[in-house]
């Protein structure tokens, strides 16, 4: 096993031994203790170290193409899903990329503690590649801009609501200041390593089990 592979499996080892959710919600590094945190963060510096795909966005865009499940986050916008009020739960959260038209979406399936309500958040959202100081090509940057959020709500005591389905679609918020990006950091077939603009980290891994109704 090359050092690439090893150091792979080390980390995804290290994420499946912290997911504890049975919803297979991301884990945050506010759930984990300061040295556990850092611990994540070196095997994924070490692992962004030797990217098979150093130029994602000039020779491997067909790895972005599909659907991913968000394992681990930094992001303060992961962070408060996490922790959501009335008794509901994070579960599975997904990013599905339609590399042809510069199209993803977000999903965060959602669910009562108790089984009383299931639905999803979902936001829209367009990129494009963004050239970065002394690159003469676009390489590994996105350009973010997010379009809607939908609130829905498809279950209510395990009875179908399509009427709720969306119950609301709202415009999604962009920064004034500046433009989002995502640095892809890392990527193979089944991985891929994010950094926000803001330093916020995303560990990703190919999904095929994604709800039809959401393509």
């Amino acid at each position: 096993m090359n050092n690439q592979l090893l150091i792979k499996e080390k980390l995804r080892a290290k994420l499946e031994k912290i997911q504890t959710n049975s919803a297979r919600s991301p884990v945050t590094d506010l759930n984990l203790d300061k040295t556990l945190a850092e611990e994540i963060e070196q095997l994924t510096m070490e692992l962004e170290s030797l990217n098979p795909n150093l130029y994602p966005l000039l020779n491997a865009t067909y790895l972005l193409e599909g659907a991913w499940q968000l394992q681990y986050s930094t992001a303060r916008e992961i962070r408060s899903l996490v922790s959501l009020p009335l008794g509901l739960k994070l579960g599975k959260v997904y990013q599905v990329i339609d590399v042809a038209n510069k199209l993803f979406f977000n999903l965060a399936k959602v669910k009562h503690s108790l089984g009383l309500i299931s639905g999803y958040v979902k936001v829209t959202a367009r990129f494009e590649p963004a050239k970065e100081d002394l690159e003469p090509l676009p390489n590994k940057r996105l350009n973010v801009y997010f379009d809607k959020r939908y609130l829905s709500i498809e279950k209510i005591v395990g009875i179908n609501t399509p009427q709720l389905n969306p119950f609301k679609v709202v415009p999604a918020n962009n920064r004034t200041d500046r433009t989002a990006t995502l640095d892809i950091t890392y990527l193979d077939e089944t991985l891929r390593i994010g950094r926000g603009g803001d330093g916020s980290l995303f560990i990703l891994s190919k999904s095929n089990d994604l709800p039809d109704f959401t393509s």
